[in-house]
C-alpha cells in the first residue's frame, strides 16, 4: 500500500464522486479510478458500493477512511516538526511515557525540560515501556518513563520512586468504607484489568503481585487506558488497581483504597540508551531524579 492511494481514497471519499475527486487532486477520472481498483484488490476488501446514481462507502470503507484521517493527521505533524527543527536547527529530544505516569511528578519534569533549552525541541510519545525500549534502540525516543523492568545490554535503567498501589472501587462498594483492604479480599472481587495491550505491562505486574501473594483475581473486563479502566469501575462493572497517585483525578463516583500488602508497589523508571551521552540528557536524568524525590 501507498500513502498515495490512501490519499486518493480519501479524496474520493470526502467527495462522494470520482469526478470531483479528480478535480481536486488535479488529475484525471480514470486513472484515479484505476488507482482504488487497485488499492480495494491489495487490500481484498471494497471500499465503495457503486451504483449509477451514488458512490457510497461500505462499512470496511468508513472503518478505513475513519481510521486513515488519525495516521495522516499525525504524519502532518511529523512532517511539520521536520521542517520546523530544519528551519531552526533545533535538536529534538524525544520522551516515552506511561500514561500513569502522569499524575505525578512527570507532567513538572517535562514541563521544566520544555523550558530548559531554546535550542530543544522536546517531543512526547504515549507507549508501554516494551515498546520505549525498542523505541530508545531505533532513535525515536531519548528518554523513556515506565513501569516495568526489562534488561536489555543496549539500555540503562534508572529506579526513581516506588509508589504505593491502592484498590480503585466504586463509591457505594463496601470496600469503600475500609482504611485499608486485604490483598484476599480484594481478589475475590470482579477485577477491570488494564492496560489489555500489548503485553507484558504494567496489567502484568499486577497479576504478579496477585500470584505471588497466593490469589488470582477474577477479570471480568479488560481496558487498554487507565481513564477507561476508572470509568468501568465507576460504572460498577469491578475494582481495579491503581496508582496512588491517580487519586489526584479527584473523581466523586470512585473511593481509593490502601491495598494491606507491603509488595503492592510499582517502580517509576527512567530509560535511556547506554551510549547516549549528551548534555541535555543528563540534565534531564538529574532533574527527574530530583523531581521525584
Amino acid at each position: 500500500m501507498q500513502l498515495r492511494q490512501l490519499r486518493y481514497f480519501q479524496a474520493v471519499a470526502e467527495e462522494g464522486s470520482f469526478t470531483r475527486a479528480a478535480a481536486r487532486l488535479h488529475m484525471a477520472q480514470p486513472p484515479l479510478s484505476r488507482q482504488i481498483r487497485l488499492f480495494e484488490e491489495e487490500l481484498g476488501v471494497q471500499l465503495f458500493e457503486r451504483t449509477t446514481r451514488a458512490l457510497r462507502l461500505t462499512e470496511a470503507g468508513r472503518f478505513l477512511l475513519e481510521q486513515s484521517r488519525l495516521l495522516t493527521a499525525r504524519l502532518e505533524e511529523v512532517l511539520e516538526g521536520t521542517r520546523r527543527l530544519g528551519q531552526t536547527q533545533r535538536r529534538w529530544f524525544g520522551i516515552g511515557f506511561v500514561p500513569s505516569t502522569l499524575y505525578g511528578f512527570v507532567p513538572e519534569l517535562i514541563r521544566q525540560l520544555r523550558n530548559a533549552d531554546p535550542q530543544v525541541e522536546v517531543g512526547l510519545t504515549e507507549m508501554t515501556t516494551l515498546p520505549q525500549l525498542e523505541a530508545l534502540k531505533a532513535g525515536r525516543i531519548d528518554l523513556g518513563i515506565g513501569r516495568i523492568l526489562f534488561d536489555d545490554p543496549a539500555i540503562e535503567r534508572r529506579v526513581l520512586m516506588t509508589e504505593a498501589l491502592m484498590a480503585a472501587v466504586p463509591l457505594g462498594h463496601p470496600i469503600a468504607r475500609l482504611r485499608r483492604v486485604s490483598v484476599e479480599r480484594l481478589a475475590r472481587e470482579p477485577f477491570v484489568l488494564y492496560p489489555a495491550r500489548p503485553r507484558p505491562n504494567f496489567s502484568d505486574h499486577v497479576l504478579g503481585l496477585f500470584r505471588a501473594a497466593g490469589h488470582a483475581p477474577q477479570v471480568v473486563q479488560e481496558a487498554n487506558e487507565l481513564q477507561t479502566a476508572i470509568g468501568l469501575v465507576a460504572a460498577g462493572l469491578g475494582v481495579t488497581v491503581v496508582p496512588a497517585s491517580v487519586q489526584r483525578l479527584q473523581r466523586q463516583d470512585v473511593a481509593h483504597v490502601a491495598i494491606d500488602a507491603d509488595t503492592f508497589v510499582s517502580p517509576v523508571i527512567v530509560s535511556y540508551r547506554k551510549d547516549d551521552t549528551s548534555a541535555f540528557l543528563a540534565r534531564a536524568l538529574g532533574l527527574a531524579q530530583a523531581l521525584a524525590a
